[in-house]
């Protein structure tokens, strides 16, 4: 079963971000430049975080704030919320490739929903496991 759930969990997402990404870098809109290479590069970048990410947190997932292990491990030794901060990577990619403007306006709306996200999940982590929790945050970033 374990491989299964790798399989939904890591693989399938992977499989379809790669998919889109080059789908977007090869049907999209504009020029084959510097600047849409860069942007490629930047969506590959970004979605191999969330991927890592994601991976590194196992069964811990969950879409809802919920304390069921402080995961302190891998990329989560570092920054406390890797999702977030590689999904805003990604989305930045794709701005680059397809040089739509209108995309930022995505920040707009993305990145107070991941900081209110990213609010009460620390909040729930703090509350169940508290001071270990507290030491991880001051030893890593957002």
């Amino acid at each position: 079963m374990g491989d299964r759930r790798s399989i939904l969990r890591v693989w399938l997402p992977l499989l379809a971000g790669l998919y889109a990404i080059y789908a977007t870098f090869v049907l999209g809109p504009g020029p084959h430049d510097a600047t849409r290479w860069f942007g490629l590069a930047l969506c590959l970048i970004g979605l191999s975080g969330v991927i890592v990410g994601r991976a590194t947190l196992g069964r811990s997932f969950s879409v809802r704030a919920r304390a069921t292990e402080l995961v302190t491990a891998g990329i989560y030794s570092r920054i406390r919320n890797p999702i977030y901060i590689s999904s805003l990577i990604l989305i930045t990619g794709l701005m680059l490739i397809v040089r739509r403007p209108v995309i930022a306006l995505l920040f707009v709306v993305i990145i107070p929903m991941q900081m209110i996200r990213a609010r009460r999940e620390a909040a729930v982590l703090e509350a169940k496991f508290g001071d270990a929790y507290r030491e991880y945050r001051k030893r890593t970033w957002f």
